[in-house]
């Protein structure tokens, strides 16, 4: 028995010696840096609300030593564990082996995974993620993208839901609980806020981050010390912004080099003179105002042959061909008198041009809802090209006490199961800054998918808004009366 005891004894020695060994290797530093904050003008801070709480909150905390994750395994007290580390190149990634067992355990930081450039070449800047706390970090792209990625978070805008103040959840500072508060978004236009980690984030930090080895604070893990914004000088958001050198000051000189595009090299290198700007600039409106009108009048675009020797090359280039009888200046800059590199009369210019009217109809829809509940009517269908798709229409009251129904979106979904819909309908929404919170009602067909009690697609919406009351759509139940009528009648 006792040398059962003193091998257990040595085992747990030489387990702690490796301990040891291992940490002396990885010194932590416990410096904080200090800066002096001299803002031009200091804006006035609305102090993060208190509310008394009586319970005692005890924080634990366990330290991190550079990336190196310690894994504590139960064994048997027989067995002595060896546990090497081995820290692959990548800074986001630490791979532990324990030699007992034949499991490998990966731990990874909450950074986004890295995805192949060929993937990320075709990226739809549509579905961008708008929740700071969700969305991929910007040194994750590929550079030659990023500039895209940059201008189109640039006009969609900071993300800043508009929530009750009962709906920023408290947290727990010692014997207070303070929460996040809508009223910071006045004084600081760049803070964001994620709904989905409860924290605020910085939109101009983020676009200008150059790689891992920047701060995180209010880009990656983002700022929930709420004690701290308060409306003196020590505020978390004025030392964010810093000095004239800050990471903050610089990000917002990027985005005015951003801005400007003449300062771009591929302005700079191909320097065109004014008499072609214009020329450019008149064939590009006219295809714009061929597609405004052609769209408007739900007509088609392209045509069955569009090759020059064509009778009739589709609705879109026959009427840039009108404008071109029409002006002088306009004939001699479109189709067979433009640059074969630049007629602005491609399917993708076309889409593209769509894409910007839609976005801009949406935008319009978005500010006519403001912050009235609404509620969702939705179906699915599939396509010519036998792709199953959703379309999204919104019903609300305007300012005026008058009813709408506007379309909203269409979306291509991968299949029609509740939980795939909810998904695509929660990403449009979150896209647009509508909260799920405010929709007071449902309306779909009759299918399972949508009216079943526990996982049909208004079930699931009901869990997170219990006033979305649903409703089975009557233009739907109309349908299957006359279907049924229909089938039953022999003459009419």
């Amino acid at each position: 028995m006792w040398c059962y005891l003193i091998i257990v004894e040595e085992a747990k020695r030489s387990q702690n010696r490796k301990r040891k060994t291992l940490f002396s290797y990885f010194p932590t530093s416990s410096a904080t840096p200090s800066a002096t904050i001299t803002p031009d003008t200091t804006p006035t801070v609305t102090p993060s609300v208190t509310d008394a709480a009586a319970t005692t909150t005890t924080t634990t905390t366990t330290p991190v030593i550079l990336g190196v994750t310690t894994i504590v395994a139960t064994t048997p007290a027989t067995t002595t564990p060896t546990v090497t580390p081995t820290v692959t190149p990548t800074a986001t990634t630490t791979t532990a082996t324990a030699t007992t067992t034949t499991t490998t355990a990966t731990t990874s930081n909450a950074t986004a995974s890295y995805v192949p450039p060929t993937i990320l070449s075709e990226i739809d800047l549509a579905s961008l993620e708008r929740d700071p706390g969700l969305r991929r970090p910007i040194w994750k792209y590929p550079p030659n993208v990023r500039d895209d990625i940059r201008r189109e978070y640039i006009r969609l805008g900071a993300y800043q839901p508009q929530l009750r103040k009962d709906q920023y959840p408290p947290t727990e500072f010692g014997n207070q609980r303070r929460r996040f508060q809508a009223s910071w978004f006045n004084t600081f236009k760049w803070l964001e806020y994620s709904i989905a980690k409860d924290a605020a984030f910085c939109f101009l930090c983020y676009l200008f981050e150059n790689d891992a080895s920047s701060q995180h604070a209010f880009t990656i893990d983002g700022f929930k010390s709420w004690k701290r914004v308060n409306d003196n000088e020590r505020c978390a958001f004025l030392v964010h912004i810093g000095g004239s050198n800050s990471p903050h000051k610089k990000a917002i000189k990027s985005l005015e080099g951003l801005k400007n595009v003449t300062r771009h090299i591929d302005k700079v290198i191909n320097c065109q003179s004014l008499e072609d700007v214009k020329k450019n600039r008149l064939r590009l409106r006219a295809t714009i105002e061929a597609v405004r009108y052609l769209s408007l009048q739900a007509c088609a675009l392209h045509g069955h042959d569009e090759s020059s020797n064509s009778r009739n090359r589709g609705n879109l280039i026959e009427m840039v061909k009108t404008f071109g009888r029409l002006s002088p200046d306009i004939s001699n800059v479109i189709l067979e008198n433009a640059p074969k590199n630049a007629t602005y009369t491609s399917p993708k210019v076309q889409k593209d041009i769509l894409h910007i009217f839609s976005s801009k109809v949406r935008n319009k829809i978005r500010n006519e809802v403001g912050d009235s509940k609404f509620c969702i009517l939705v179906d699915e269908a599939i396509d010519a090209s036998q792709k199953e798709q959703m379309t999204i229409v919104l019903r609300f009251v305007d300012v005026y006490g008058v009813i709408r129904e506007r379309f909203f979106d269409i979306v291509n979904v991968i299949d029609t199961t509740s939980s795939t819909l909810k998904k695509e309908l929660s990403n449009v929404l979150t896209r647009n800054n509508l909260s799920i919170q405010s929709m007071r009602g449902q309306g779909y067909d009759g299918a399972s998918n949508m009216r079943g009690a526990f996982n049909g697609l208004h079930a699931l919406f009901l869990r997170d808004c219990p006033y979305a009351y649903y409703v089975h759509c009557f233009a739907h139940r109309l349908q299957l009366a006359l279907v049924g009528a229909a089938e039953k009648q022999d003459y009419v």
